[in-house]
């Protein structure tokens, strides 16, 4: 009895905390930076369903000394210092050559021929919007925008993410996308769930989000993903913290994707052993198991989408939710960790649509392509250029020669593939 009583407080307190007011420092950052879209709308891709879609992960976390956020050269370098031979925290070099000048912000880094290496923030629209129109350009659905639970109460972390959702905003409508917020719980700290609804409550009620045309719903309601549900790796918001926040936001209108760990079906490898994850995927519209790392070659891939998804996806059909897999091009640490270059190769494209196939013959009816913009990690699948810097203290992973839009137009492929519209054995 004493165990329900605190879960029904905890539950309630989370209620009010969907209605409270947000300290003032933060409350001003809301209202200075969230207000109803009024700007041209574009109709595409039809967001109001997630079967069907390739999405990509948007993080939309790049800043630069002079872009208006204060924040340096936030996750380029160290510390967000210049990016300079020896502290780069990036895998990847974006090319920046249909960039205007404005765009562009100078590191101490030089290419082969003595250029400065320039890199981008996404504080800056202009640069958002284009990512957007390359979305549209190759047949991209749209993104889950990524959003930090854990710094929320930061004003300056805050400000610099709404800056960037409401540029995601207005480049989803210009393009004809779709987006929809994704709740990262990484890092959050044990009580502290209360701060996603409460934050949710200011985009929906002073952004008006889900009123957007472009803002995806599924199974009649807006989306809303939270990522982070059920890994064991020391996380200390809990399993009944989830649950309490995924009931909120269902009682609040909305549909919820969770993302969850690759051994979430059989409670093993990076899942908590606890059957109560699976009481909270039940009441969940969407599970998305996190793959980045989990399988290496094309065969792995292969056996991944016949042992795991197919099996993953015949649950969610017999206990209620959609299924939405991972597909990752590749993956790389030597700068950000000092692991090995290209841990995980992409072999030209050979990687990733063997996950798209995989996921076809499984039976999957849409994908999360992760990511759209990652140069951190190596998994981006924006325009990268093979022409990096050169830094005898870094390594970089580069598109092996193909043209900068070889992924862009790849993941098109596979969306096209995954609505059946071309065969499963057309190649990529």
């Amino acid at each position: 009895m004493n165990v329900r009583i605190c879960l029904l407080a905890a539950a309630q307190l989370l209620a009010l905390a969907l209605h409270a007011s947000p300290p003032a420092e933060l409350a001003a950052v809301y209202a200075e930076t969230l207000r109803p879209y009024a700007g041209p709308v574009v109709r595409g891709v039809d967001a109001s369903t997630l079967t069907g879609r390739v999405m990509c992960g948007y993080q939309g976390w790049f800043n630069a000394e002079g872009d208006g956020a204060n924040r340096g050269y936030h996750h380029w370098a160290k510390g967000s210092a210049r990016p300079a031979p020896g502290n780069l925290t990036v895998e990847m070099w974006p090319d920046l050559s249909e960039f205007a000048a404005e765009e562009r912000f100078p590191t101490d880094l030089k290419h082969a021929d003595g250029r400065t290496a320039e890199v981008f923030s996404s504080a800056r629209k202009p640069t958002v919007l284009r990512h957007f129109e390359w979305m549209r350009e190759y047949g991209i659905d749209g993104v889950f925008v990524q959003r930090f639970a854990g710094p929320l109460r930061d004003s300056r972390y805050l400000r610099a993410n709404n800056v960037v959702l409401d540029h995601c905003r207005e480049g989803a409508n210009r393009s004809g996308r779709a987006y929809a917020v994704m709740y990262d719980l990484s890092g959050l700290g044990p009580g502290r769930v209360a701060g996603v609804a409460a934050d949710w409550n200011e985009l929906r009620t002073k952004m008006r989000i889900t009123e957007d045309a472009a803002y995806l719903r599924h199974r009649g309601k807006p989306l809303v993903a939270i990522w982070g549900v059920g890994f064991n790796d020391d996380r200390r918001y809990t399993v009944a913290e989830c649950r309490e926040l995924v009931e909120l936001l269902k009682k609040d209108g909305c549909s919820v994707m969770l993302g969850v760990p690759t051994g979430w079906r059989e409670l093993h490898r990076d899942a908590v052993k606890d059957p109560a994850l699976h009481d909270v995927l039940k009441l969940a519209d969407v599970v998305s198991p996190w793959t980045v790392g989990r399988y290496r070659t094309p065969a792995e891939a292969a056996r991944h989408g016949a042992k795991v998804v197919e099996p993953d996806i015949a649950w969610c059909r017999e206990n209620g939710p959609d299924y939405m897999p991972v597909a990752f091009p590749g993956f790389s640490w030597a700068n950000l960790k000092r692991d090995a270059s290209n841990a995980i190769p992409r072999l030209k494209g050979e990687f990733l649509w063997s996950q798209f196939v995989a996921a076809k013959k499984a039976g999957a009816a849409s994908l999360y392509v992760a990511m759209f913009d990652e140069v951190d990690e190596g998994t981006a699948i924006f325009k990268c250029t093979n022409d990096v810097p050169v830094s005898p203290q870094d390594q970089f992973a580069t598109f092996e020669g193909l043209p900068s839009d070889f992924y862009l137009k790849l993941t098109g492929r596979g969306a096209r593939l995954l609505r059946g519209e071309i065969p499963i054995d057309s190649g990529q």
